[in-house]
């Protein structure tokens, strides 16, 4: 058994403030950080020791920036194997949409050591800054984790189902896809009383939600996807926002994108 160690570790959707003290303390005292592009940059600052490496292994495919996943395995277990504590930190939780499973794989099949440290997802994030009770008496009584990240492997018969559940869905990894996902719920004859939350950068100062009732969508523009981190939350208590509506959010049409002006502060595997 080697004598280094890796932490599979959620940092939370945004807000430096909602990482776990068991993260926190492995973000103090680890040799070697691999950050995902979604970790808030005021917990790189502020808590990891200047003379840790932090090597940047983000994917934004959709402006070219992608870190083989092969190669994120490779450095876990390199330096694991020269006995240095790693801490794989990811955005949000490590459990839900992340490639946890081709790490445990790679960690399990060299002998080395590891811990997994939950985090707040990116739906409860978004829920709470944006006042969506996921569920509630009256409104829904379950909550659905998904995906429009592959819409060919999407059957007729799902699409159906999404749309007449009384389950709140929540998208991740979908931000391109809102007409698509709008067209499909509304031809399958959702129901008019219900609505979609589209919340970009959820929990951080440059957040921003946008509410449309399907009972009017149609007769709305919906707003340009902007290439930052964006859920949607689709079901009856989406219309609770804003009665409950707690957290001040950015003017219209500013956005932030962390990674895309400090990224080469990183640094690369080589």
């Amino acid at each position: 058994m080697n004598s280094g160690k890796v932490i599979l570790a959620g940092a939370g959707p945004g807000d430096p403030e909602l990482i776990s003290l068991k993260a926190l303390r492995y973000l103090k005292t680890a040799d070697i950080i691999l950050i995902d592009r979604l970790v808030s940059p005021e917990l790189i600052e502020l808590y990891v020791n200047k003379t840790t490496k932090v090597i940047y292994v983000g994917k934004q495919c959709s402006k070219g920036i992608h870190t083989p996943q092969q190669e994120i395995n490779e450095l876990m277990v390199s330096y694991a194997k020269l006995g240095m504590t790693v801490l794989r930190l990811k955005g949000g939780d490590v459990s839900i949409f992340s490639n946890i499973l081709d790490e445990l794989r790679v960690l399990k099949e060299n002998g080395i050591k590891y811990e997994i440290i939950p985090g707040i997802s990116a739906a409860l994030g978004a829920a709470a800054y944006s006042a969506i009770p996921l569920t509630s008496r009256g409104y829904s009584r379950a909550v659905r984790f998904l995906t429009l990240f592959d819409t060919f492997s999407i059957e007729q018969d799902t699409w159906r189902d999404w749309a007449k559940t009384e389950d709140t869905l929540v998208f991740y990894m979908s931000g391109q896809k809102l007409k698509y996902l709008v067209q499909a719920l509304l031809s399958q004859g959702i129901a008019s009383e219900k609505g979609i939350a589209i919340i970009q950068q959820a929990s951080t100062i440059y957040q921003k939600t946008t509410v449309y009732s399907f009972k009017d969508i149609m007769e709305k523009e919906l707003i340009a996807f902007e290439y930052v981190p964006t859920l949607f939350i689709v079901g009856k208590v989406v219309e609770l926002h804003e009665q409950f509506a707690w957290k001040e959010e950015i003017k219209e049409g500013e956005y932030y994108s962390y990674f895309d002006n400090h990224i080469k502060e990183f640094q690369y595997a080589i």
